[in-house]
């Protein structure tokens, strides 16, 4: 395996492309999605990214639509950034997570779990801004054992940024501090929220896959101007990224090492050859995933 020039690596990241999220609504949720996308199906080992809302649901509506449903092969990292998200899953694991906050749970082997409103929403309504990641996982931890943690927005560290703006660590290490999340693959994930002039410059190490998204406001990558709600894809080479904000801007910025191997996925389940799937599928119509408490 070739060394990357060091001299070639020691830049600021350029775009590659970007990608947009494309409107394909559930029910009445309003849902948009960047990846897989047209011309991209999947930023190795980030695989997909739902954006939900924003929208404001009225009183007494029927919430989330994300009853009971099995995942295997992957974890899965969700941003609630407006609302409130309750999850219950067949590892006895429950939570409901309010604005500002992350869920990450690991489906690895197999797991089933509900991701729905709460009764408080269901009667009251409000806004309701959600985003979810998935995030492969190599052939050697696909069948980790599963495992989940909810975190509100108090237990995320809040680090200023030299620049300006912030960020919210979710995952790795900045600055000296570690995020609350160990994830099993040295993933580094973390929320950004930009003032207007905000210039920070973002650590990213030459080689690993950079997962940006532009949730809302008008930000510039490198000098280039990229378009909200647009995964933007930057070369593997460079060492940082570079951001300017002409108005207030929230970001989702994360890396990590590419796993470079074969995905093959079904719906909920993603294994590395067609057999597995199937194994994926019996295994889960056999109730070996467990199921939730009534």
């Amino acid at each position: 395996m070739s060394v990357p020039d060091p001299v070639s690596t020691a830049r600021p990241r350029r775009i590659v492309a970007q990608h947009p999220a494309i409107r394909d609504d559930i029910g009445d949720l309003t849902t948009r999605r960047p990846l897989p996308g047209p011309r991209l199906s999947q930023l190795d080992p980030f695989l997909f990214l739902n954006h939900h809302g924003p929208q404001v649901y009225p009183p007494n509506n029927h919430g989330l639509p994300f009853g009971p449903h099995p995942h295997r092969g992957f974890e899965t990292v969700t941003f609630i950034l407006e609302g409130s998200l309750a999850h219950a899953d067949s590892a006895d694991h429950q939570s409901v997570i309010h604005a500002g906050g992350v869920q990450w749970m690991t489906a690895g082997s197999g797991i089933v779990h509900a991701e729905i409103s709460p009764p408080e929403f269901l009667r009251d309504g409000g806004p309701l801004e959600i985003l979810q990641l998935w995030i492969n996982l190599p052939a050697r931890l696909k069948m980790s054992e599963p495992r989940y943690i909810g975190l509100q927005q108090a237990s995320i560290p809040a680090i200023a940024l030299a620049g300006g703006g912030e960020l919210n660590l979710i995952a790795g290490e900045f600055e000296g501090q570690r995020g609350p999340v160990e994830s099993l693959t040295d993933v580094f994930m973390s929320t950004l929220t930009l003032t207007a002039g905000a210039s920070p410059t973002l650590p990213a190490p030459a080689g690993r896959q950079v997962f940006l998204y532009l949730i809302d406001g008008e930000v510039s990558v490198g000098g280039d101007d990229v378009k909200a709600q647009h995964l933007i894809e930057l070369e593997r080479q460079g060492d940082r990224v570079e951001l300017t904000a002409t108005t207030g801007a929230r970001l989702i910025f994360g890396h990590a090492p590419v796993i470079d191997e074969p995905v093959v996925s079904h719906g909920p389940f993603v294994m590395n050859t067609r057999e597995e799937i199937v194994a994926a599928i019996d295994d889960y119509q056999a109730g070996h995933f467990g199921g939730l408490a009534q």
